[in-house]
């Protein structure tokens, strides 16, 4: 490393570390949402295969995970895989199965998990999944369901329009039983049939890969959402990238007076 490389490097972690002070003087989102975009294109990029943007991308979603534990964030739902997913090649959809299969199990083992106490939960149509995938599902919130310190939700097989229409068949199918009054149906017993009806709605939703749509995620739940869009790819979303987003977030909670 050259003495440019060096000075760079000292400056950025000068800059890492103050941009974290700040942040830790602000309010914290309890429930940060990710859009974790753009694996594939990082990969194409350096001339790799789509799956070995996958694996990056899972990577950096740990570090994510641990960057808000850090500053006290409560809650974490990550969009890993959504309906129209599985529209992709077979090769490149049975490569994420086997990722899914194996880092759930994982999860399920993780000595950090155990050790804060993250309670795994899987959201999505999962009947749509290889058994093999629901199978280590079921097998790490088995192992977790009884922690409560941090949430971990990850969306797979999950389409948002899918999710409200579930919703609406199961509030139907409780008013045919007589479980559900008429007039008992308000905004508030609608979210309890959510996917995330257990866990408040997010704070902060962060899309990553300069795209600025929702693309069906957590539709009836962003309502009131602060929405940020970074321009970097999600393999390559530095410390930094977070801890700016949640100043942003911060600075918009100030202006609004909230």
């Amino acid at each position: 490393m050259d003495i440019s490389e060096t000075i760079a490097k000292t400056a950025y972690h000068a800059y890492e570390k103050s941009l974290l002070k700040e942040v830790k003087t602000g309010p914290i989102p309890r429930h940060i949402a990710i859009i974790m975009d753009g694996n594939r294109r990082f990969a194409r990029e350096l001339f790799l295969p789509p799956n070995e943007g996958h694996k990056e991308g899972k990577s950096k979603l740990e570090e994510v995970m641990e960057w808000g534990r850090e500053i006290g964030v409560r809650i974490l739902t990550v969009y890993a895989f959504s309906t129209e997913n599985f529209r992709r090649s077979r090769e490149e959809v049975e490569e994420l199965m086997r990722l899914f299969a194996e880092n759930f199990r994982k999860a399920g083992d993780d000595e950090r998990v155990h050790k804060y106490g993250i309670r795994i939960k899987a959201i999505g149509k999962r009947e749509l999944l290889p058994e093999n995938v629901r199978e280590a599902i079921e097998y790490a919130e088995k192992r977790t369901e009884s922690y409560d310190n941090f949430i971990y939700n990850i969306a797979v097989a999950y389409g948002g329009r899918e999710e409200i229409v579930d919703a609406i068949r199961e509030i139907a199918e409780d008013v045919k039983e007589g479980k559900l009054k008429i007039e008992e149906i308000d905004e508030k017993r609608v979210s309890e049939y959510m996917y995330t009806g257990d866990v408040p709605d997010p704070d902060l939703v962060l899309r990553t890969s300069g795209e600025e749509r929702i693309s069906n995620f957590l539709l009836w739940q962003l309502a009131y959402s602060e929405l940020y869009f970074a321009d970097v790819y999600w393999p390559g979303f530095r410390k930094i990238d977070f801890l700016r987003a949640i100043r942003n977030y911060q600075r918009r909670k100030r202006r609004f007076g909230k």
